[in-house]
């Protein structure tokens, strides 16, 4: 029910302005309802987007906030959780602002195993800029930029993530509503890197490009081809093929950025030289 995470929105700025059918909305509410289960406190918490569909929901989010510049959120966050390490620090990106312009950023946030959580809204596409594919648009699908099918292979976020060294990595969607708020569950636990891809449908652009149907029909997609972890590795691989595996795909910690930050601003403050 609304009424028991309403106090995490700012109810003024709503109706937001997704499309019909879009499911960015079903994801914010799964990281609003992973945020009050780990009980966060709302006042110490702060949630950085970049520019796209997805990074419009720091306007409707209650917390501290930040609307930053495209690619650019794990930059800002980064600077936030630095200065003020007692700050919880989630960023809201999409498929093109993370894995394109802020790719840079992205592996290398990876690899410092910062304590951020990162939430990637995978809609395979750039639905506010106009339909154009993405780094994550699939081999041979369709975009404004790609009318005879895109040439170029995706990205698999979640094995470029582990690569880069992130501690915690998991895969939802937005048809298993109660997996995705227990993976970013999980991943607040996790002192360090934690990066969740969350499967989004966009039926505007991506759907009606690609024939997938109505925005329902796409919502079935989801439930029939995303297969947990578990029941992945029980399967032969010629069975795997074409499915989506979910849950959490690896976790392993390692120190903490500014855990170790602090080690050094305590040995030089205590006299120490070397």
């Amino acid at each position: 029910m609304f009424a028991e995470i309403e106090q995490y929105f700012r109810t003024e700025r709503l109706p937001h302005i997704w499309c019909p059918g879009c499911t960015n909305g079903i994801i914010v509410k799964s990281i609003v309802e992973a945020i009050q289960k780990a009980g966060l406190d709302q006042d110490k918490t702060v949630i950085v987007s970049g520019i796209g569909c997805s990074s419009r929901a720091t306007g409707y989010l209650n917390f501290n906030t930040l609307h930053t510049t495209h690619g650019r959120a794990l930059a800002f966050a980064s600077g936030v959780k630095l200065a003020n390490p007692e700050l919880n620090v989630f960023v809201i990106t999409g498929d093109g602002d993370c894995t394109s312009i802020g790719g840079n950023h992205f592996i290398h946030s990876a690899r410092r195993n910062m304590d951020l959580n990162v939430i990637l809204f995978n809609n395979n596409i750039y639905g506010m800029t106009g339909g154009q594919y993405s780094p994550m648009s699939p081999s041979g699908a369709k975009a404004t930029t790609a009318p005879y099918g895109n040439i170029e292979r995706p990205f698999d976020i979640c094995n470029l993530a582990i690569a880069a060294g992130a501690t915690y990595v998991a895969r939802g969607n937005s048809f298993n509503t109660r997996q995705l708020t227990d993976i970013i569950y999980n991943g607040i636990a996790n002192k360090g890197f934690s990066f969740v891809e969350a499967i989004a449908s966009c039926p505007v652009y991506y759907g009606r490009k690609n024939k997938l149907g109505n925005a329902a029909d796409m919502l079935k997609w989801q439930r029939d081809n995303c297969i947990t972890k578990e029941a992945a590795d029980r399967l032969p691989l010629e069975k795997k093929q074409g499915k989506v595996v979910t849950g959490i795909l690896h976790h392993e910690p390692a120190p903490e950025y500014t855990t170790e930050y602090q080690k050094i601003i305590d040995k030089f403050q205590g006299g120490e030289e070397s």
